[in-house]
């Protein structure tokens, strides 16, 4: 037997969120309803009193809550993010989830006894950085951007005196996270201030000629054929045209899902998996955390893991192992 890996799950909603605690999640994660949080969309998140009852219900059924003050303040106006680091602790969340530097320094000196997290969106991928954080601001886990290999995590974890938490399913990033900015050159928002990547607002899907056309702003990111999967459209997942062909040309819509690697996963040292998706609804919620749960906990008895069907929430119909089983070369 080996220790479970902690189940890390999406909170995109108060429903969400009890569908998490109820399928089996250790710990949710969510986001104020404001810029504050890096899935900042319409319909989304909580407000200040649903987040303390939220909390309430996942403390009363053993499950933890951790609080994403994940995007980066806007020069000059710090307060909002201040205040959401103050709140958390008020309200006592189990963590916050931090990527900007100076809301680091904040949170260690005014909340001491909150629990920081390293967000994705700080994209710390080397033992130098998380060290760096580690000492600085005293940071207990830090999440790792999907860019590394299950070699390169192990040897990560050898080097590091933190918890490291990975993503196990869910929509790929496939930009080095928390440096994109594609979206803003369309939508003028990116993930890293605003909190949104192709804002909804922006998004517009058409049928035409049989086919069903998306784009984002002014641009046509992909044109779909009857019944084929469409993904939501972004610019690093469109299909365009070069050299007189459609393609790909970074990298196809796909969900990430390790449900295969869970064991090799533990065995590099991680601590948590994290599963994306705040912005889905609560069936998505509730098949993916009861799925993860048999699968983790029977990892941790030493069996073999019954690997669910979870293609109908794939991006595109598509799964994939990501970096985590590549070789770079």
């Amino acid at each position: 037997m080996t220790a479970a890996l902690e189940l890390v799950c999406p909170a995109g909603t108060p429903a969400s969120l009890k569908a998490a605690v109820d399928a089996g999640a250790d710990v949710v994660y969510a986001g104020f309803a404001d810029d504050t949080n890096a899935r900042n969309f319409p319909g989304l998140n909580f407000t200040r009193p649903q987040m303390k009852e939220g909390i309430a219900y996942a403390h009363e059924r053993g499950c933890g809550v951790f609080i994403a003050v994940n995007t980066y303040p806007k020069a000059g106006n710090p307060d909002p993010w201040r205040m959401a680091i103050t709140d958390a602790a008020t309200m006592g969340a189990d963590a916050i989830i931090l990527a900007d530097i100076g809301l680091l320094a904040y949170a260690q000196r005014a909340h001491p006894q909150l629990r920081r997290h390293l967000s994705v969106q700080a994209s710390a991928s080397n033992a130098q950085a998380i060290g760096f954080y580690h000492r600085a601001f005293g940071v207990k886990r830090v999440v790792l951007p999907r860019v590394l290999t299950i070699k390169e995590i192990a040897a990560l974890n050898a080097q590091v005196p933190v918890e490291t938490e990975v993503f196990a399913f869910g929509g790929m990033c496939v930009m080095a996270e928390g440096r994109c900015s594609l979206s803003s050159y369309v939508t003028g928002q990116s993930p890293n201030t605003d909190g949104v990547c192709s804002p909804a607002s922006h998004v517009c899907y058409e049928k035409r000629d049989g086919k069903l056309i998306s784009r984002l702003g002014d641009f046509t990111l992909n044109i779909f054929s009857d019944g084929e999967a469409a993904g939501y459209p972004t610019l690093c997942k469109g299909r365009f045209v070069t050299q007189d062909m459609p393609s790909y040309l970074f990298e196809e819509p796909a969900s990430l899902n390790a449900l295969d690697i869970l064991t090799e996963l533990a065995a590099a040292g991680v601590s948590a998996l994290k599963i994306e998706g705040r912005q889905r609804g609560r069936a998505y919620v509730n098949q993916v955390v009861k799925t993860f749960r048999n699968a983790v906990d029977a990892a941790s008895r030493g069996e073999t893991v019954a690997v669910g069907d979870l293609g109908a929430m794939s991006e595109g119909g598509r799964e994939t192992t990501g970096a985590y089983e590549k070789i770079w070369h």
